[in-house]
C-alpha cells in the first residue's frame, strides 16, 4: 500500500489533451525533480559501492582479478577456468558483476538514445529554420552575434579562473610525495592523452578550417561531426530558399514535419531520463578513487568554485541585463538540461534537450535555437576553459613555477580558440589542456596527477557549458526580437516539458 503511494506521487493516470498516443499517465513532479532524486540517489548509492564493497570483498568472494572479471568477456571466462585468478567466484560475485553490466547498459542505452537524434534535429531544425527565414542578412546577423557572443563568454570563463586558482593557489596544497604518487599511477593514461593532443596540434589552422566543411555529407552525419552537420543544414536551408516556393514549400513542410517527428523522440527518451541518470552516476561515484579526491579537494573546490561563479552569478547577470528572464524562470527552464550535462558530460549528447528546453521553456524561436545551440554544442566551452585556467596555474604551482601576465594571457587565447571545433565528447578537457600547458611551457606530465578527478569535474563543467549556449541563446534570440514572454510561453506550451508522460 505505502509503496503504491509513493509510485503514485511520481506518476498517476490522467488523459493529457491532444496527444491521446501518450495520455495513459501524467507525472505530478517535474521533469527537472524526477532527474535531480536520480541523481541524488545514484550519488548515494555509488559512495555506500565505493565504501562498503573494497577489493577485500570480491577476495571474500573468490575473486583475486576484479578488474578482469567485471570486464567480461573471454579474458573473464579464462580467469575463471580452473587454475585462474578468478577460478572460486561464486554466485554472489557473478550476480554483482551482473548487475553492474546491467546498470552500465542502462546509461548506456540512454546515451546512445540522445546521441542517435543529435545529428537529425540539428539538421532538420536548421534547415528548416533556414529555409523559413527568407532572409540571407538576417542569417548573417545571428552568425555574427552568436560566434562573437561565445567567444567573450570563453575569454571570460578561463579568466576567471585564472583568478581563482592565482588567489586560492591550490597546487601549494599538494605534497611532493603525493604529487608522485599520482603521476606514477596515471601515467599510462596521461601518455595516451598527450598523444592525442600530439595528433590535435599537428594540424595547421588551414586544417582546421577546412575541416568545417563535409566532404561527405553522410559520412558527417555518421560521425556525428556537429559543425559540419550544421555547416549542410545551413547549405540546404539557403538552397531551399533559392528555390521557388512552389518547389521549396513541399520540401520545407517535410523538413519542418521530420523535426517534430525527432521532437516527440526526445519526449519519449526524456520518459526514462530519472533512471538514466541513477544508473549513470552510480557508475561514476562507485568508481572514483575518493583518496584521490581527498589528496585533490583543494584543487576540487577552486574547480567547482570558480563554476558556481559563472553559472550562478555571470550568466544570470548577463540574461537579466540583456533579456526580459528573470533569475528563477532562467535556471527552471534549463534545469533538464543541466542535470543531463552533468551527468552524461556530454554537450553533444545533451544537445537535442538543451534545444527543447530553450525552445519550448524559455520561448526563443526554432529560427535561433536551430542556429545557437548546435554551434555552442562544438565551440562553446565555457566550463571547460574555466577549468584549463584552473588546471594550468595548479600544475604549475605544483612544479613551483611562477606565470607571468604574459604567460596567462597566453592560455586565456590558446585556450579560447583551442574550444573552437573540439568534440562535445566526455574528456576532451584533458586534450586541450595539454595543448595549453605546452603553449607556456608547463610540464604535461602534471596532468597525470590531476586525472584521478578528471571524471567529475568534467561532469561539472559540461554543465556549465550548456548553462553557457543556453545564455547565449537567449540573448540572440532577445536582441532579434524572437523570445516569447513567461505568459507567452505558457500559452504556446500545449502540453509542457515537465509534463512528460510515462510510457
Amino acid at each position: 500500500m505505502l509503496g503504491s503511494r509513493i509510485w503514485g506521487s511520481f506518476w498517476s493516470p490522467s488523459s493529457v489533451e491532444g496527444d491521446a498516443s501518450m495520455s495513459m499517465f501524467k507525472s505530478r513532479v517535474a521533469l527537472h525533480w524526477r532527474i535531480l532524486a536520480g541523481l541524488v540517489l545514484g550519488v548515494v548509492a555509488g559512495l555506500l559501492i565505493n565504501t562498503l564493497w573494497t577489493a577485500d570483498t570480491w577476495h571474500t568472494l573468490g575473486v583475486h582479478d576484479p578488474e578482469v572479471f567485471l570486464g567480461g568477456g573471454v579474458a573473464a571466462e579464462q580467469s575463471t577456468s580452473p587454475g585462474g585468478t578468478n577460478e572460486y567466484a561464486d554466485f554472489t560475485a557473478r550476480s554483482a558483476r551482473f548487475v553492474r553490466n546491467a546498470n552500465e547498459f542502462v546509461g548506456d542505452l540512454f546515451m546512445q538514445g540522445l546521441k542517435f537524434i543529435a545529428v537529425p534535429i540539428v539538421l532538420f531544425s536548421l534547415a528548416a529554420g533556414v529555409a523559413s527565414l527568407n532572409d540571407t542578412a538576417k542569417l548573417g546577423r545571428i552568425g555574427g552575434k552568436t560566434i562573437v557572443t561565445y567567444l567573450i563568454t570563453t575569454a571570460v570563463a578561463i579568466s576567471i579562473g585564472l583568478l581563482a586558482a592565482n588567489i586560492v593557489k591550490p597546487g601549494k596544497y599538494v605534497p611532493v610525495e603525493t604529487r608522485d604518487a599520482l603521476e606514477a599511477q596515471y601515467e599510462a593514461s596521461a601518455t595516451e592523452k598527450v598523444s592525442g593532443a600530439n595528433e590535435q596540434r599537428a594540424r595547421s589552422t588551414w586544417d582546421i578550417a577546412l575541416d568545417i566543411f563535409p566532404s561527405n555529407p553522410f559520412k558527417s552525419m555518421s560521425e556525428g561531426k556537429t559543425l559540419q552537420v550544421v555547416v549542410v543544414g545551413l547549405l540546404v536551408g539557403m538552397a531551399l530558399t533559392l528555390m521557388p516556393r512552389k518547389e521549396s514549400d513541399p520540401l520545407v513542410q517535410w523538413f519542418q514535419g521530420m523535426t517534430n517527428v525527432v521532437i516527440k523522440i526526445v519526449e519519449v527518451i526524456l520518459i526514462f531520463a530519472p533512471i538514466a541518470v541513477f544508473a549513470l552516476i552510480v557508475k561514476v561515484v562507485a568508481d572514483l578513487g575518493l583518496e584521490v579526491l581527498g589528496s585533490l579537494v583543494v584543487y576540487c573546490l577552486t574547480v567547482v568554485g570558480g563554476l558556481a561563479v559563472m553559472m550562478f552569478l555571470v550568466y544570470p547577470m548577463v540574461v537579466r541585463v540583456m533579456t526580459p528572464i528573470r533569475y528563477g524562470r532562467f535556471f527552471k527552464a534549463i534545469s533538464p538540461a543541466q542535470l543531463l550535462a552533468f551527468s552524461s558530460a556530454s554537450s553533444g549528447a545533451t544537445m537535442p534537450v538543451t534545444m527543447e528546453c530553450v525552445e519550448k521553456r524559455l520561448g526563443v524561436s526554432e529560427d535561433v535555437t536551430s542556429f545557437v545551440i548546435p554551434v555552442g554544442a562544438t565551440i562553446n566551452m565555457d566550463g571547460t576553459a574555466l577549468y584549463q585556467g584552473v588546471a594550468a596555474v595548479f600544475i604549475a604551482q605544483m612544479f613551483n613555477m611562477d606565470l607571468t601576465l604574459a604567460q596567462q594571457l597566453t592560455i586565456v587565447l590558446t585556450a579560447t580558440l583551442a574550444s573552437i571545433g573540439t568534440a562535445a565528447v566526455p574528456g576532451v578537457g584533458i586534450v586541450m589542456l595539454v595543448i595549453v600547458l605546452e603553449s607556456v611551457k608547463i610540464p604535461v606530465e602534471g596532468i597525470a596527477v590531476i586525472l584521478g578527478v578528471d571524471r567529475l569535474l568534467d561532469m561539472c563543467r559540461t554543465s556549465c557549458n550548456v548553462t553557457g549556449d543556453c545564455m547565449v541563446a537567449s540573448i540572440v534570440g532577445s536582441s532579434e526580437n524572437e523570445l516569447l514572454s513567461e505568459a507567452e510561453v505558457v500559452a504556446a506550451r500545449t502540453k509542457p516539458l515537465d509534463e512528460h508522460p510515462p510510457l
